[in-house]
């Protein structure tokens, strides 16, 4: 599938009308996650064939995108039920098979799913300290080839330090820097729209049989 059709299918999606604020939901845009997927495909052949997990999917962009580049096995998790029924609503209309899981992402437990690839667009941590790199963390236990994970680029060296350092990555690669155009979402809002700088980063874990049980 070329970038452009991946692009127009994602932009489709039905996105949220109800956006959570404690969750810092915001939707992943189709020109973030269509170059998201496509690199991790077609510059590490880390999609297509393999079971891949979108970790905090909200409306399943990731997820979907991974399907339509046909990932073996798609699951989405997320916390937030009406978020799970909207990736349920969008793949349907596209006719994917996606499986989703309700779960806090510190307490999953995916019970013998073996997982090649996570791809996520965390929470940025600034309503919650800390839970950008919960969800990096569980990524890097769970993946066993590698993490895609979008990140606030003023953050880029405190995310390689602790990725290294606490989070089991033998490297920590930062992709490309793109820019997160976030519409006015939420009440306390000033602006129209935000646009916010980000890195894409691919995480790779340490093997298996190296990990810390």
């Amino acid at each position: 599938m070329k970038l452009k059709q991946l692009e127009g299918l994602l932009g489709g999606l039905t996105q949220f009308s109800d956006p959570k604020v404690e969750l810092e939901q915001y939707a992943t845009g189709p020109h973030i996650a269509s170059r998201m997927l496509y690199t991790a495909e077609n510059s590490f052949d880390d999609i297509s064939g393999k079971v891949v997990a979108d970790f905090g999917c909200g409306c399943g962009t990731l997820a979907v995108a991974s399907a339509l580049l046909d990932a073996e096995h798609v699951t989405g998790i997320d916390i937030d039920l009406q978020s799970l029924e909207l990736a349920q609503e969008n793949a349907t209309d596209l006719e994917l098979d996606i499986d989703l899981i309700q779960c806090d992402i510190k307490n999953l437990n995916l019970k013998g799913l073996l997982v090649d690839t996570v791809v996520m667009n965390p929470p940025f941590g600034t309503k919650r300290k800390g839970a950008d790199m919960e969800f990096l963390s569980m990524g890097l236990k769970v993946a066993a080839q590698a993490v895609y994970s979008l990140h606030k680029t003023s953050t880029r060296e405190y995310i390689k330090k602790a990725a290294l350092r606490n989070c089991n990555a033998i490297s920590a690669e930062v992709l490309c820097e793109l820019r997160y155009d976030l519409p006015r979402t939420y009440r306390f809002h000033k602006q129209k729209e935000l646009d916010i700088a980000v890195d894409l980063w691919r995480f790779v874990p340490q093997a298996r049989d190296e990990r810390a049980s």
